[in-house]
Formats: structure tokens, sequence, C-alpha cells
């Protein structure tokens, strides 16, 4: 054994075999942790619910809650458009929180315009912009989880087409759904699958599924097993175009948001550089304005720019705003 240690051809042969076999070591592990990495993304919230072993109505009872939603499924709701949109967005809050965090956003702002101003009579206008703060948080995350489902839906109408050619019926299809991909898409498939089982109507719960998403391509799919439901046909192959319909649909969004990027950072350009200008000239030169500041016109000729500057951005966004 010695002897053939003392071989150098044996020796480097032995260093080798040793790194290859670390390079393998290390690809396996690297794999191993890439493999639960997948498995921890495709887990979505419904099913971690069910993972902690509650009954299955228990479980579509708590979303419908946390969505703002009533025990039919319906947006509970003080006011029809916020309480669609907190479902929309996805929020385990409920819709009450929205109304409270308003008025919180809103009081705050008004007494705090309040106190900065010494006038009193500014609190109540002052509580319009503080108030529209959640609003506009709650309008962002519903767009955002709305991108989000749509990228998501080609996939899981692939997955709902296999299932149904090997046989499955489409609630088994789309129970698969809710299995595999994440949210927010594994969840909503989810709950339609559940709702089927206790007793609503396929049609009925994918409509559903299509308010609490709120776009025109989940429309299109509730309406393609909304028909199949009452005439009969191949659903699978129904559904194969819709699918390519809305790949084709959404290649043709990211063209027009390329076509219109050019418009887009002008506007941000335009919107920023006034702005941006007046801060630096106060930080930089603070007794630039101060012989205009008090200056009866100052006021509205400042509000006239704010005004003028949002009829531009309105005919900006006029101009680079293309639906599909």
């Amino acid at each position: 054994m010695s002897a053939a240690l003392d071989n150098p051809a044996t020796v480097w042969v032995i260093y080798a075999l040793v790194f290859c076999a670390g390079i393998a070591l290390l690809q396996a592990l690297l794999g191993m942790g890439r493999q639960a990495g997948r498995q921890i993304r495709a887990a979505n919230h419904r099913l971690k619910l069910l993972a902690k072993g509650a009954p299955a109505t228990t479980v579509l009872t708590e979303l419908r809650r946390k969505r703002g939603l009533d025990k039919l499924g319906h947006a509970a709701r003080i006011h029809e458009r916020i309480g669609r949109m907190v479902v929309q967005s996805g929020t385990r809050f409920g819709a009450v929180w929205i109304y409270v965090a308003m008025v919180g956003a809103g009081l705050f702002t008004g007494v705090a315009l309040a106190l900065k101003t010494g006038h009193v009579a500014v609190a109540v206008p002052g509580m319009v912009p503080g108030a529209a703060l959640p609003l506009l948080a709650l309008r962002m995350a519903v767009g955002r989880r709305r991108k989000k489902a749509v990228t998501q839906l080609p996939e899981a109408i692939d997955v709902v087409v296999r299932s149904l050619g090997a046989g499955h019926p489409v609630p088994v299809a789309m129970k698969l759904v809710g299995k595999e991909m994440a949210d927010p898409i594994g969840s909503e498939f989810g709950i339609a699958s559940d709702e089927i089982a206790f007793g609503s109507a396929t049609g009925t719960a994918v409509q559903r599924m299509a308010e609490r998403i709120g776009h025109e391509d989940f429309e299109l799919f509730s309406a393609m097993v909304r028909l199949q439901e009452r005439t009969g046909g191949n659903l699978a192959e129904l559904l194969r175009a819709n699918a390519r319909t809305i790949r084709e649909r959404q290649k043709m969004r990211l063209k027009i948001k390329a076509a219109s990027a050019e418009g887009r950072m002008s506007a941000m350009i335009l919107n920023a550089a006034p702005i941006l200008l007046f801060l630096a000239i106060n930080v930089m030169s603070p007794e630039f304005y101060s012989e205009v500041w008090d200056h009866h016109l100052i006021q509205p000729v400042l509000g006239g720019v704010v005004v003028w500057m949002f009829i531009g951005n309105m005919v900006m966004r006029k101009m680079i705003n293309f639906k599909i």
C-alpha cells in the first residue's frame, strides 16, 4: 500500500477522486436545498392551515373571514368598492380594519396640519389625504396580487387541462391546482374546490373566484367553465385555447409596456424635476424665496402649478395607458 502511495500517478488519481467526491457531495447538498426551497414556495396559505390538522370546513370559514367574505363567499362590506378591494388584495385582516386605518390616518394628518399651521379650520381638509393613504396602499396591494395571479393563470389552466385529459372531473382538477401551486392562485383554486365539495355548483364557485381576483382573464376562464357546464362540450380543448389566448394577451401587455416606457419615464422626470429643483434651491440657498414667499400671489400661483401638473399627468396617462 505504501509503495503504491509512493507512485506520483497514484497520488494524483486519489486527489482527483477526492475532488470528484467533494463536487458530487456539494451538488447533492445544493440540490437538496433547492428542492426544499421549491417545497416551501409551493406551499400556499390554505395548505399551511390544513397541515395543522384543522378540518376543511374550518379552514374555509377562516379563509373567508380573514378575506372579508361572509358565510356564503360574498364580500361583507360597508362600502361596495372598498369591500371589493379588500377581498381582491388578499389581506388577512378584514374590511373593518381598513375603515379603522382610514379614520386613524385622517385624524393624524388633520391634527398634525392644524398644529403645524395654527389654524383649526384646516384640520378637516387635512384629513382627506390621510384617509386616502390606506386606500392607496390597498389599491397597490390589489395590483400586485392581481398581476401575480394573472401570470400564474396559464400554468394553472395547463394543470387543469392535463388533469381533465387523465380522466379527472373538474373539481378534482381544481383541487390539484390548489395543492400544487403557490399563492395567490393556489389558495383561490383551493377555496373554489372546497366550495364545490361543500355543495356549490362548479360555475358558481369559479365565478366567485373570478370576483375575488377581479381580472378579465379570470372572467374569461369562468365564462368557459360555466358555458361548458350548461351546454357540454370538450372543456379541455376550450381551456387549452383559453390558456393560449391569455398568454398572447400577456405578451401584448409586455409589448405595450415596452413601447410606452419612454412616455412613462418622461412623465416621471417631468413630475420629479420641479419638486427636486425646488428642494435643492431651498437647501443650497434658503433666502432665495424669502423675499416673495409672503407675497399675496404666491399661494394662488403655487396652487395653479399643482393643478397644471395634475392636468399634464392626466394627459400623459391617457397617452400611455392602453387597454387590451
